[in-house]
């Protein structure tokens, strides 16, 4: 049985929680994204260089699945705007394109699935 793992980054937090099925995952997921969008935006910042809201990130969900070798990775960054990027892969994280807010779990699971 293929087990699969949430983990929340939000700050200096990380939290991780275990699921047999994806489905709660990605509910789970969800629900915390939309949690994380009622704390409010990131301000801008400068250093070295100017960095908008929308160039931070504030939070980052991801599912993992597999083992070392075989690991898939797919989740979303919540930006100091409060968009939602969806992305895929692990070390090199790919954007997953043309996803509205509303879409971004089929893509995930789609992603979890290859």
């Amino acid at each position: 049985m293929a087990g699969f793992t949430l983990t929340i980054r939000n700050g200096p937090r990380v939290e991780r929680e275990k699921f047999d099925a994806l489905e709660p995952a990605i509910a789970e997921l969800r629900r915390r994204a939309e949690q994380i969008l009622t704390e409010g935006r990131l301000p801008d910042v400068s250093v070295f260089r100017d960095y908008g809201s929308e160039q931070r990130v504030k939070a980052r969900l991801e599912i993992s699945t597999g083992r070392l070798l075989k690991r898939r990775e797919a989740g979303i960054d919540v930006m100091g705007d409060n968009s939602l990027v969806a992305f895929s892969g692990g070390i090199v994280r790919n954007p997953i394109e043309g996803v509205g807010e509303a879409g971004f779990e089929a893509a995930i699971a789609d992603a979890l699935r290859e």
